[in-house]
């Protein structure tokens, strides 16, 4: 069959990592401190004490959380350990930041787990853009966790992608 159609991309051997695959599924909510700060500057412990002990801690069970405050406030870090103390056992994951610094840790996590070895000497893309809010420095771990291995890192999709390393 001389008009045979072929699917050299199937055939050229790349691996696809699509980063997306790895999203922890789970609502995230970004707890601010600053919605309970005296006049919006001080943080008192007894009314801060208080609100610990009356909040129903279960509306966080299986959630991600970070804890920030964004208001320019001293917030001393007791504040926080009492915070994280309530909302560990019901969440999935605390963490001290914005969003992106929960993303940014849930990733780090899940990346550190990953069989390397599996990529030995592979022609690796990572795959670009999605609906997930994978951060930055996913990209720049799993990018720094393939150098020693792979043959070649790309990203972007398999039919247009941006070289990123080659093994010489």
């Amino acid at each position: 069959m001389e008009n045979e159609i072929i699917n050299k991309i199937s055939e050229s051997g790349l691996i696809t990592i699509d980063l997306e695959e790895y999203y922890p599924k789970g609502e995230r909510i970004l707890f601010d401190i600053k919605e309970h700060l005296f006049q919006g500057l001080v943080l008192r412990e007894k009314d801060f004490r208080e609100f610990i002990k009356n909040e129903d801690w279960n509306k966080y069970k299986d959630k991600y959380v970070a804890l920030t405050c964004s208001a320019d406030a001293i917030v001393p870090t007791w504040a926080y350990m009492l915070l994280a103390g309530k909302l560990q056992p019901m969440a999935k994951k605390v963490v001290f930041g914005d969003l992106e610094a929960l993303e940014t840790i849930l990733y780090h996590e899940i990346l550190s787990n990953i069989n390397i070895e599996n990529y030995k000497d592979a022609r690796i893309v990572i795959k670009g853009c999605g609906d997930f809010p994978v951060p930055k420095a996913a990209y720049v771990q799993i990018t720094s966790l393939l150098l020693p291995v792979a043959k070649s890192i790309m990203y972007g999709e398999p039919c247009s992608t941006v070289p990123v390393y080659k093994k010489k």
